[in-house]
C-alpha cells in the first residue's frame, strides 16, 4: 500500500480524518489479487468525506496519487505496467445505465457501449485505475491522461444507490464513492463478493459519525456533484 503523507495536522494519523470522525476501529486489511491505484484530483479536498484515503489504507496493493497528468501509466502507478492488463473505472456520459442482467460490473468500448463478450473484457485485469474528484474534476482526469483510452474501460452498474444518502448529491443511480466503486469491481474481479462490504465498513461507520456531530449537513453538501 502506498498513501500519500499529509502535512501535520490534527487529523487521525491512522485513517486520515478529523479526530472526532476516527474510523480507525473498522479499517480491515484485504490481500487483493487486483490492484488499484486511485488518481486524485488536485483540488479534491474533501477531507470528511472523501473516501480514496480510506480505501487505500485497506488494500495491501493500492497507491494514491494527487496530481492533474502523467505522461503515462508507468509514471502514474510508479513502476513498469502494461495497459492491456490494466483497467479504468469512468462512468462518461452515457446516457442511460446498463442493463441490470449484465451484472454489477461492465465492460464497455471508448463510446460507452458495452462489449458484446463481456466474459473476454472482464478477464486477466491486474489492475484498476479509479479518478477521485468531483464530477468536472474527474472529467478533467480523463482528458488530460489519453494515455487512459489505451487501457480497458470498465462502468458500475450498482444494484443499490451509493451509501452517501442524502449527505451527497449524485448525477446519476451509478454514481458512487470511490471506495465504494472499488469495493464493487474488486469483489467481482476477483470473485470475493465479501470484498464490497468488507471495504465499505469505515465508510459506513463515517456516514454515521457525520450524521450525528453534524445533522444539518446535507443541505450543505447538496451543492457538490460528485462523479
Amino acid at each position: 500500500m502506498s498513501v500519500e503523507t499529509p502535512p501535520e495536522t490534527a487529523d487521525c494519523p491512522g485513517c486520515g480524518k478529523p479526530r472526532t470522525l476516527c474510523v480507525c476501529d473498522a479499517l480491515g486489511r484485504i490481500d487483493n489479487a487486483v490492484e488499484v491505484l486511485v488518481l486524485r484530483h488536485p483540488q479534491e479536498q474533501d477531507k470528511e468525506l472523501g473516501t480514496a484515503g480510506l480505501l487505500c489504507r485497506q488494500l495491501a496493493h493500492a497507491t494514491l496519487r494527487t496530481g492533474l497528468s502523467w505522461p503515462n501509466l508507468a509514471k502514474a502507478a510508479g513502476r513498469d505496467a502494461d495497459t492491456r492488463r490494466w483497467a479504468v473505472l469512468y462512468l462518461g456520459t452515457a446516457k442511460q445505465a446498463p442493463a441490470p442482467e449484465l451484472g454489477p460490473l461492465v465492460a464497455v468500448d471508448r463510446d460507452g457501449t458495452p462489449l458484446t463478450d463481456q466474459a473476454a473484457g472482464l478477464q486477466a485485469i491486474g489492475g484498476l485505475i479509479l479518478l477521485d474528484g468531483n464530477w468536472s474534476q474527474v472529467k478533467a482526469l480523463w482528458w488530460r491522461n489519453p494515455w487512459l483510452l489505451k487501457c480497458r474501460r470498465l462502468v458500475l452498474n450498482p444494484r443499490a444507490p451509493s451509501l452517501y444518502g442524502n449527505l451527497r448529491r449524485e448525477p446519476r443511480r451509478e454514481s458512487v464513492s470511490t471506495l465504494e466503486a472499488a469495493g464493487l469491481a474488486l469483489a467481482h474481479l476477483e470473485g470475493r463478493p465479501e470484498l464490497a462490504d468488507t471495504l465499505a465498513a469505515p465508510m459506513r461507520l463515517l456516514l454515521k459519525k457525520v450524521r450525528a456531530l453534524a445533522p444539518q449537513r446535507p443541505r450543505l453538501d447538496r451543492r457538490r456533484f460528485r462523479r
